[in-house]
């Protein structure tokens, strides 16, 4: 196994790409792509062109050396929700999915693309590759209007947490639901058109015998590179309303309720991480940044550590997982209160997406704003948001609609074919 790359005198997109490669995999009986657009691994897109995703554990990962920048290959793959659920429910997705790739595209930060290997022989990978580029393809899709269930039901939830909160039994719950619907078409076109449209900073699309995940996500939950780890939780929210409305950002940053969302969250993943890393090395270098998200305003804060020589990933991801920005604290009292409030299983949802490359280190994206795709054609999205000792549950409802509406009108835009 060696590492080698080469610059591709292409001016295919990362989302024309992943049409072009679901296209020609269809074509030829091969598996789907697996995409990472937006922030990743110092890149704005990670590809592999096919791969196979299957249902297997987080894999055990190894090092490789390499120019630095590099990413060449490794494992795709997600960690669902359901597999740290106490209850035990499933939507009937894998916990678990993962595919190895020993080859990627890889979108450079000034928009050149890149083939990186880690086989003993690219050549006959590229001339696929490269004749999978040159072809034509039309992808589209068509979906059904999400059902939601009644503001009413959420609205109770999001009460009874509160109440929960008060009686001292926990600080914050992230408590959310589910909107369904029915989808044909290509997944894959479905990422494409969202990275297109909205410009996900943590965008991830995966793909199985099991069904698809298109994660337009804009949160990171894990970063490693080498020993150093950062994670960055987005909590709390106001609709944004066009690049130029600012009005919100400044009343997110005065909100009472929306500064202590965040607050109690990083010093959540500042106690994750310090399960792990090296004593004193947890440190925060940014708290409370006002960030852009498709249809709305975050709050983001930044948490670093440094983790000790023979600290495993997996040990890693036992600490942190799953997020603490989509559980609350403490996580696992918020853990049994979910179970408690929510009717559904999560799935994919609020778990976590990414990739782990012997070259590049590891990233996984916080699985929000993540469509959820069977093969019998039912597609799901989680909504939801950080319930604290003030919050109001119809303004929390107006929230999961808020976070929502960009996902609900790409879906029921596909483009024209």
């Amino acid at each position: 196994m060696r590492f080698s790359r080469q610059r591709l005198a292409t001016d295919v997109t990362p989302s024309r790409a992943v049409v072009l490669l679901s296209a020609f995999a269809a074509s030829r009986g091969f598996p789907e792509p697996a995409a990472l657009c937006g922030s990743w691994f110092g890149s704005a897109a990670v590809v592999a062109p096919f791969v196979g995703v299957s249902s297997s554990p987080f894999p055990v990962g190894f090092s490789l050396d390499a120019p630095a920048g590099g990413v060449g290959g490794g494992w795709f793959g997600y960690l669902s929700y359901d597999s740290a659920d106490p209850s035990g429910r499933s939507t009937g997705v894998p916990a678990s999915a993962w595919g190895w790739a020993d080859h990627v595209l890889r979108w450079d930060l000034s928009g050149d693309c890149w083939f990186e290997s880690l086989a003993d022989d690219p050549a006959p990978l590229l001339s696929t590759v490269e004749q999978a580029l040159g072809g034509p393809a039309s992808l589209s899709w068509a979906a059904s209007t999400l059902e939601r269930p009644s503001a009413a039901s959420h609205e109770q939830a999001v009460k009874s947490c509160v109440s929960a909160i008060e009686a001292g039994e926990l600080f914050q719950a992230n408590i959310c639901t589910r909107f369904t619907g029915t989808f044909s078409g290509s997944a894959a076109a479905l990422f494409a058109e969202g990275v297109r449209r909205l410009s996900p900073t943590r965008a991830a699309f995966v793909a199985g015998d099991w069904g698809s995940v298109v994660s337009l996500s804009p949160e990171l939950f894990l970063a490693r590179h080498g020993r150093q780890v950062v994670s960055v939780p987005i909590k709390g929210t106001l609709p944004r309303r066009g690049p130029a409305d600012d009005g919100n950002a400044l009343l997110l940053r005065q909100s009472a309720k929306d500064v202590a969302e965040n607050v109690m969250i990083t010093d959540l993943v500042r106690n994750d991480l310090g399960r792990v890393c090296a004593v004193g090395s947890v440190v925060v270098p940014s708290l409370l940044t006002v960030s852009p998200a498709p249809g709305v305003w975050h709050l983001a804060s930044t948490v670093e550590g440094v983790l000790p020589s023979g600290v495993s990933d997996s040990a890693l991801l036992a600490a942190t997982f799953p997020p603490g920005s989509v559980t609350g604290a403490p996580k696992i009292r918020a853990l049994d209160e979910i179970t408690l409030l929510e009717p559904a299983a999560r799935g994919v949802y609020t778990g976590a997406v990414g990739m782990l490359s012997p070259v590049a280190g590891l990233e996984l994206n916080v699985a929000i704003r993540t469509f959820e795709i069977s093969p019998s054609g039912q597609i799901s999205l989680g909504v939801g948001g950080g319930i604290t000792a003030d919050s109001d549950s119809a303004a929390e409802w107006q929230e999961c609609l808020h976070k929502a509406a960009p996902l609900e009108a790409l879906l029921a835009t596909p483009p024209a074919v």
